[in-house]
């Protein structure tokens, strides 16, 4: 398998993490017999995001709550910011084993390789997108050597 993506195939859904539809981020490759999935910049529904601000500010909230639609979600952006999604990252990389079944939902017809079984094989952390996509594509090429 290629190392310069040569052979890859990319996915424009989330490959694993199950608030993965609520991630604003994720790049997904099918390198080889391996599923690299990117996730990241976390943005859950109002009603979690206001728990979050509850806890950690009550008094922003108390303030802004009273605000609508895009007015709220930029104040809580510029307060909050995306919430993270593990132990101090907002973004992380992880792979798995492709499995030979694809996504066969009918809606989507995407053809996602579904993992074998979820238990990652390697993993990496990071807090920006540009740390996220180098991260991202280093893992393609170290698992395309496998």
């Amino acid at each position: 398998m290629s190392t310069n993506g040569k052979g890859w195939r990319w996915f424009g859904h989330a490959g694993h993490l199950i608030v993965g539809e609520w991630c604003r981020f994720h790049l997904t490759t099918h390198v080889g017999d391996y599923l690299v999935s990117t996730v990241g910049e976390y943005w859950p529904e109002r009603s979690v995001r206001e728990i979050h601000a509850e806890v950690q500010d009550a008094a922003w909230l108390r303030k802004n709550q009273v605000l609508k639609g895009d007015a709220f979600d930029a104040a809580y952006m510029k307060r909050f910011g995306f919430a993270t999604i593990g132990s101090d990252r907002v973004y992380e990389t992880m792979v798995f084993r492709a499995g030979k079944k694809r996504c066969d939902d009918p809606k989507c017809k995407c053809g996602l390789p579904i993992p074998t079984d979820w238990g990652e094989l390697d993993f990496a952390g990071y807090n920006n997108a540009g740390t996220a996509t180098k991260g991202h594509r280093k893992l393609c090429r170290k698992w395309a050597r496998k």
